[in-house]
């Protein structure tokens, strides 16, 4: 009899020990692949010259009406930061941006007195369908509204 206690006390301190280890691997996996996410986007968007190289609104191409500007995200922390859109060098327009923990959701935010009215289609949440650099495409966040919006890197 005491030597089937003391089995099944070391039954129960295995399997309890197994529950804690899977747990906390989980936990690390969590974190390392944040961690792979955030490094990701800081090496290859944030602060990064991009254009536009595609703009759909509905059936309607507007690549056009972003023709010589450049955008650049910069890390306040590593879910948002001032972003600043600049065309052809000289004007610069000031902003905002801000993303989700797992940088699926990149929202921009380009107001200020003078802002060119193309901007408004531009100042929305966004989710990324693709980040293959150096293009990364996007579609409005939470909404099936037919927009494209693709930028490139340079």
């Amino acid at each position: 009899m005491p030597a089937l206690f003391y089995k099944t006390r070391y039954i129960i301190a295995v399997l309890l020990s197994i529950l804690l280890l899977a747990g906390s691997c989980k936990k690390a996996q969590e974190d390392f692949t944040e961690d792979i996410l955030q490094q990701y986007f800081e090496q290859n968007i944030l602060n990064r010259d991009f254009s536009v190289k595609l703009a759909t609104d509905d059936t309607t191409d507007i690549t056009s009406q972003f023709d010589g500007y450049y955008f650049r995200l910069l890390k306040n922390t590593n879910y948002d930061g001032p972003m600043t859109a600049s065309k052809n060098g000289t004007v610069i327009y000031n902003g905002t941006w801000t993303s989700n923990e797992d940088f699926g959701k990149l929202v921009i935010n380009i107001t200020q007195p003078n802002t060119p009215p193309e901007f408004v289609f531009l100042n929305r949440a966004w989710r990324f369908t693709e980040k293959a650099i150096p293009v990364m495409k996007l579609a409005p966040y939470g909404s099936s509204t037919p927009l494209v919006l693709h930028m490139e890197r340079h």
